[in-house]
């Protein structure tokens, strides 16, 4: 690899990036203007960002050249390239939340996230795409043109961190954040080919995000979201968390992490995975199914690990999760939204804030969510992972919510994210891993669910199956 040749450092991970800065054998305005032009060339016909900061990117790049030659102490990220989500608040920069009544807002503060990566030495790039304050899981918003997956532009990426999938994947920046209150980090991880990473719940502080009130839309999702990185290996997810992990008194569910050394990979060790193919209840594409059955015997054969097919018993949570997601939502000043953006809100969404809820529905939820929390907590006294598709399908046409028929059933649109809200109901950390691709080229996500807390054995065994089946020389055709 030429360090120097143009393609060949938006190939670079953000480890190796980090490195060649460090080492003074790359400038950060080198790399900067390799992604910068690689933006320029394709991301027209992508659509990942819909708020490039060019101009701010290069004056953050020179700043940073100019601390290495100084000699001063440019952090863990210094010049590595980094999308952000469009949810995730930044200075001074626009962000829409994919929606029209946000057209035009400016924040006054960074995220928590956002301001440790910056003075870690990050390039903010821009905004990446999102649906509508992530209310969905695949890419298009009313505000912007659809995100497109690089694999097959007839394709959504999935979302709602839909941008920072598609950039990452393309070589447009070699991680990017996402957040993820029921999947928006694993979901279009999988569908892309990437790395998706949620660590367990308060690991990674959220302000203002889902905490600040003032916001209708922007204030949700406060007891199951997450923020996290989307990255194209373990050891760069690994890298963004040593940085963004950790508590702030602005999030009151944050909480310490010296118990993890983010960046120090270890051996698995002897692993026992309850392997679910599809809950015991949810259709699943014979392609994913096939995809992730070659997974489980990786872990298995290659890894050593101990593999049972186990129905995990759960009750069905999507009408639960559903209600959660309501309950948390500012009904009030959505509702009052809806009214005034009309048919420039998306209609799922207008749907949801305009049905009539009800306080029981709330209660039985949460009583669900206690069932579900409840049985994988004993599940997981036995096994140290649970295995699942990430998605009950590989990438649909994008303009639509989810595909309409699975193995020739008709079937709920949000049934395909069945697998990864278990997650966020419960806290418990993890991950969408490249496993493969169906016949006709879409790649295929498996997704593991690590113990409470043990985020640094999740990456582990994360890096572990990344060894055995690489996936980091795997580029869509032209990226």
């Amino acid at each position: 690899m030429n360090p120097t040749d143009a393609a060949e450092i938006c190939r670079l991970s953000a480890t190796e990036s980090a490195a060649l800065i460090r080492s003074r054998e790359l400038s950060p305005v080198e790399v900067t203007d390799a992604v910068l032009d690689r933006i320029d060339a394709v991301d027209g016909r992508l659509g990942a960002f819909c708020t490039p900061t060019p101009e701010l990117a290069r004056a953050a790049a020179r700043r940073i050249a100019d601390d290495i030659a100084a000699g001063r102490d440019t952090g863990p990220l210094a010049g590595v390239p980094l999308g952000v989500k469009d949810l995730i608040s930044t200075k001074g920069i626009r962000t829409t939340s994919g929606s029209h009544a946000y057209a035009d807002f400016v924040p006054d503060e960074d995220d928590i996230v956002v301001e440790r990566s910056v003075a870690a030495g990050a390039v903010v790039l821009g905004k990446t795409n999102a649906t509508e304050f992530g209310y969905s899981a695949t890419g298009h918003n009313p505000l912007f043109p659809v995100t497109r997956n690089p694999w097959d532009l007839a394709l959504t990426p999935g979302g709602s961190s839909a941008g920072s999938a598609t950039a990452v994947a393309a070589g447009l920046g070699p991680v990017a954040l996402g957040s993820d209150g029921g999947g928006s980090v694993r979901i279009p991880a999988a569908l892309c080919g990437i790395f998706g990473f949620k660590a367990s719940m308060g690991r990674v502080p959220v302000y203002p995000g889902c905490r600040d009130e003032r916001y209708p839309g922007v204030s949700g999702w406060e007891s199951v979201e997450h923020i996290g990185p989307l990255t194209r290996t373990v050891a760069d997810a690994a890298l963004m968390l040593s940085v963004l992990a950790g508590p702030d008194p602005r999030d009151r569910h944050s909480i310490p992490c010296a118990d993890v050394d983010w960046t120090r990979r270890r051996p698995a060790g002897a692993l026992r995975i309850a392997y679910s193919p599809d809950l015991g209840r949810v259709a699943v594409d014979p392609e994913v199914r096939r995809v992730t059955e070659d997974a489980a015997r990786i872990f298995e054969k290659d890894l050593g690990a101990e593999v049972d097919l186990i129905d995990l018993e759960l009750p069905d949570f999507s009408a639960a999760f559903g209600a959660i997601i309501a309950a948390e939502t500012d009904l009030t000043g959505m509702r009052a939204m809806a009214d005034r953006l009309g048919p420039d809100m998306s209609p799922h969404l207008a749907a949801l804030v305009r049905a009539p809820w009800t306080a029981e529905q709330f209660t039985d939820a949460n009583l669900v969510r206690k069932a579900v929390v409840n049985r994988v907590a004993r599940l997981m006294s036995t096994y140290d992972l649970i295995l699942t598709p990430t998605t009950s399908v590989a990438a649909f046409p994008v303009g639509v919510q989810g595909p309409e028929l699975i193995e020739g059933r008709m079937v709920p649109t949000d049934h395909w994210t069945s697998f990864t809200p278990i997650a966020n109901l419960t806290g418990l950390p993890a991950a969408s891993l490249p496993a493969g691709r169906t016949r006709d080229g879409r790649p295929v996500g498996v997704h593991l669910i690590g113990r409470h807390l043990a985020d640094g054995a999740l990456l582990d065994v994360c890096a572990a199956y990344e060894e055995a089946a690489p996936w980091r020389d795997l580029w869509p055709v032209g990226a």
